[in-house]
């Protein structure tokens, strides 16, 4: 496998170009009316036709610019392995918080990153109502609006505002909801918008102070983790693992200890 000719921030311009168009696609399909497509996981986790569209849209202007890139994308898969010829593997999800989406609640957004042989190296979030973008590229820092983003300086978990999400299987809500009531005790509050990349993003710039989540794919986290890192946040799961699946901590330094051990003690990683 060779790496890619072009640069983090040469990838990143693409990334946000494409990701541009994407989000205008999913805006005026949503202005047009929205309906379901199709369910995933259970009856609540939803697919829409903007949704099939959009990463379809992606998958075909990518094609045309980066014809030896492979692709993995939340609706149609990919290449899950990244083994493309140019080692560059992109990482879509067409539209982070569907069931927002769906509803017309302004917290979604296409979230689009560059994988070079195995690292995140740019990534892209665009919000599909507002517009706002976040930008990262590795070792270049994280971006909103001209801004290079600086995380939370809050040093007491009891004094943080905690993101988190929660999956669709009844099961996992369960005990996600059980975590939660054991953890809300030890924060200053929690908050829970539906789209795990603009919670990155916000714990990013400290309009929140940190984010956890567990069941979350590459796609939910691709771009989104790296504007978290590229801020200053720490981002890993539990024991030393990476951020994956089983957990996803995105905290300031001196708040991922006491949080991770929280989460770690609460068994957060564990349910179904």
């Amino acid at each position: 496998m060779t790496s890619s000719a072009l640069t983090p921030q040469e990838l990143l311009k693409i990334a946000i170009d494409v990701a541009r168009d994407a989000a205008d696609t999913a805006y005026r399909m949503r202005a047009e009316g929205v309906f379901v497509a199709a369910t995933k996981t259970t009856v609540t986790d939803v697919v829409t036709a903007a949704d099939r569209a959009v990463e379809r849209q992606v998958l075909d202007t990518l094609a045309t610019l980066r014809p030896e890139d492979s692709v993995l994308g939340e609706e149609y898969g990919g290449d899950a392995a990244g083994e493309a010829g140019s080692g560059v593997r992109w990482i879509l999800d067409p539209i982070d918080g569907t069931v927002n989406y769906l509803y017309g609640l302004p917290y979604c957004a296409v979230s689009l990153a560059a994988e070079v042989d195995g690292e995140v190296v740019a990534g892209v979030v665009r919000n599909l109502f507002t517009g706002e973008e976040w930008t990262a590229t590795v070792g270049g820092g994280a971006w909103r609006a001209g801004e290079r983003l600086r995380c939370s300086t809050e040093t007491d978990l009891g004094q943080a505002l905690v993101a988190t999400g929660f999956g669709y299987a009844p099961g996992r809500r369960a005990h996600q909801a059980r975590v939660l009531a054991e953890l809300i005790p030890h924060v200053r509050d929690i908050r829970r918008q539906g789209a795990a990349a603009l919670d990155l993003c916000l714990a990013a710039e400290g309009r929140v102070d940190a984010y956890y989540e567990k069941g979350l794919a590459a796609w939910d986290q691709a771009a989104g983790a790296l504007v978290a890192a590229e801020a200053g946040l720490r981002v890993g799961g539990l024991g030393g693992r990476p951020a994956g699946p089983d957990l996803v901590i995105a905290a300031p330094s001196a708040l991922f200890a006491p949080l991770h051990d929280r989460l770690a003690d609460l068994d957060a990683s564990g349910g179904p």
